[in-house]
């Protein structure tokens, strides 16, 4: 159950509030500012690469490296392929994880490690490895932590993350607003050098104010009324996200959308990309999940029993209205089944700032689903 309350009570939200989300997700564009500035500090800009990498490899823990790789894959294209090594390990725990390059890398590829900690064994152990085989090593972590040791003594370059005062005070989500930028935003800026893709300074200045006009529009001090991001939260309680992405920058933003649903809130949610979603999800709109699945739902007791779960489609998009879409047939999909569709699309730009602007809007909305949730159980 989803305390509706509790979205439009500014000094409950921040009670509730206690790993620092909101503010986490208020200060992106501080974070963009911050990582910019320490990644020209750390020469990014005077580089001079012979040329593109084979292939890019990252490496980190959880869903920080996942979104990372997912976000520079699709921001990449086909220029050089974008690989995440995945850890093996007994458990998730710093010390327990260990990650392999693969035979075939060397001193034509780029390594990339990325991660919130830093204190991870296996990271160091693969920065050493990694220089063994000849390949570029970059590191993004806090400063003076051991992958900043492990990172200089492979010779390679290391790009210290902007954190806050406050992520000391306890260990951050992966998926939290703001580790996610601290960790990308200085890899953009990399990549631009490299020509995989385009991140000069001033688009990166454009998505740290897109992140700020978006933390204004979905603040907690906003009436849910004019706060898509409440708005969204609110429309979420008792369904199943069914998120369906158009658009190159959508896929990566949905995806993000769904594990920070999970872990942040507790909701499962499944995703898929237009116009594939609806093949892949017709079966799911039409069987006991769909709105109008439980004919007996009238007669239920709202006080004793809980509300049965039905979906609700989430569209994401970043394409322009006149474009080809299947945006309609979505739509019709949605109403045929009698499951409700809440869409969100950011205003115009360049790619950075839309997808900048659908991973602000969506992490908000996720965390103000975890924290009326939290609140109401």
């Amino acid at each position: 159950m989803l305390d509706e309350a509790l979205l439009d009570n500014p000094e409950g939200l921040a009670e509730a509030d206690r790993r620092g989300l909101l503010r986490g997700a208020a200060e992106a564009g501080a974070r963009v500012r911050t990582a910019a500035r320490h990644a020209a500090e750390a020469g990014i800009h005077t580089l001079k690469p012979d040329g593109r990498p084979r292939a890019v490899l990252i490496a980190g823990p959880g869903a920080a490296a996942t979104h990372t790789a997912d976000l520079l894959g699709t921001l990449a294209g086909a220029g050089s392929p974008v690989t995440r090594l995945a850890p093996t390990g007994v458990a998730p725990a710093s010390g327990a994880l260990r990650w392999e390059l693969p035979g075939w890398a060397g001193s034509v590829d780029l390594l990339l490690i990325a991660t919130p900690d830093g204190t991870e064994p296996g990271l160091s152990l693969l920065a050493e490895q990694a220089y063994r085989r000849g390949c570029t090593v970059v590191g993004v972590a806090p400063a003076r932590s051991p992958l900043a040791e492990a990172v200089d003594g492979a010779h390679g370059l290391f790009l210290p993350m902007a954190t806050a005062p406050y992520d000391v005070e306890e260990p951050l989500a992966a998926s939290a607003p703001g580790v996610l930028w601290a960790l990308l935003t200085p890899l953009l800026a990399l990549l631009d050098r490299t020509g995989l893709l385009t991140a000069p300074p001033d688009a990166l200045n454009k998505v740290a104010d897109r992140l700020d006009r978006v933390a204004e529009r979905c603040g907690p001090a906003i009436a849910t009324y004019a706060n898509p991001a409440k708005t969204l939260a609110a429309e979420l309680a008792d369904a199943l996200p069914v998120v369906w992405t158009e658009g190159t920058s959508a896929g990566p933003a949905g995806r993000r959308f769904a594990a920070a649903l999970a872990e942040l809130s507790g909701v499962p949610a499944v995703v898929a990309e237009l116009p594939e979603a609806l093949a892949a999800h017709g079966a799911l709109l039409a069987g006991p999940l769909a709105a109008g699945a439980d004919p007996d739902d009238f007669f239920r007791d709202r006080v004793e029993e809980p509300p049965a779960l039905h979906a609700r489609v989430v569209l994401l998009r970043d394409r322009p209205i006149g474009s080809l879409t299947a945006a309609p047939a979505a739509r019709d999909v949605a109403l045929d089944h009698d499951t409700p569709i809440s869409e969100l699309e950011p205003e115009e730009g360049g790619e950075l700032e839309t997808l900048a602007e659908l991973i602000a809007m969506t992490d908000f909305a996720a965390v103000y689903l975890a924290l009326a949730s939290r609140a109401a159980s």
